[in-house]
């Protein structure tokens, strides 16, 4: 399968940190690697395309049909330097998936990347009030190295996650063959299809701030937050009363013989 790589430009990098961020569930990577990129006025290093992605495609703002792509942006900071990865969409097919992961991983050797973060959700039944980062790794030291300086990071993910599908599980564990260390920050977040797990994601990116000295400025995302839950507690409600309505005119309709 080939994956199609438009490159926009070619910098040195040193030792670049990868973060990578697809959608998932409440979309809580894609938030925060967007945020970061946005942020920082990250420059766009490679477009990534293939026909084993999604069948689907995009309406843009001016009513035109976009392919789904995943890109990667580049970052240089004062003491380290940043690789992000986001899209529209990720692999679904198992193969697929290992091919997308090896071809990033590939670009990760490139340019010399020495270590991996991806991001990802937790589907609680619930909207959570507080969500926890739980993080896991495919060596003790870099999980050790982030939970010492993010204390609030959990580290019981043995006991609350099971297996981790797609690119933010995969990387990780294909990343240990090449000796490249990475972690998965995963934080909890509501599992329904149409929440936008804006919180998390602002959960998530605190986490980076501190761990790695990011200096992104969040304040703005709190009314954003606000906003998006009492519109989707709102839709919710109407859901509800909608089911209630429809039970109800149900019952009127039933006939009973006898």
């Amino acid at each position: 399968m080939t994956w199609k790589i438009k490159q926009f430009s070619n910098p040195k990098l040193k030792d670049p940190i990868l973060i990578e961020g697809l959608p998932g569930i409440g979309n809580v990577g894609k938030i925060a690697v967007d945020f970061i990129i946005d942020n920082l006025k990250a420059k766009k290093l490679l477009q990534i395309y293939s026909k084993t992605l999604p069948h689907s495609v995009f309406v843009n703002e001016e009513n035109l049909i976009e392919l789904p792509l995943i890109e990667i942006y580049y970052k240089r900071l004062k003491d380290k330097d940043l690789l992000l990865l986001s899209g529209d969409v990720q692999p679904l097919e198992e193969t697929s998936c290992y091919e997308f992961c090896d071809t990033i991983l590939d670009i990760s050797e490139k340019y010399h990347s020495n270590e991996i973060i991806t991001l990802g959700g937790i589907g609680l039944s619930n909207i959570p009030k507080d969500p926890r980062v739980f993080c896991t790794a495919n060596n003790k030291d870099i999980m050790q190295k982030y939970r010492k300086k993010y204390k609030q990071m959990q580290n019981d993910a043995y006991a609350i996650i099971g297996p981790i599908v797609g690119v933010s599980g995969l990387l990780v564990g294909l990343a240990k063959e090449r000796n490249i260390p990475a972690i998965s920050l995963l934080t909890e977040t509501y599992a329904h299809p149409a929440y936008i797990g804006i919180k998390s994601a602002k959960e998530t990116l605190n986490v980076l701030n501190k761990t790695l000295n990011l200096n992104l400025n969040l304040e703005n995302l709190d009314n954003e937050i606000e906003e998006i839950e009492q519109e989707f507690r709102k839709s919710e409600y109407l859901q509800k009363i909608q089911k209630i309505k429809r039970f109800k005119k149900s019952r009127r309709d039933i006939s009973y013989i006898g």
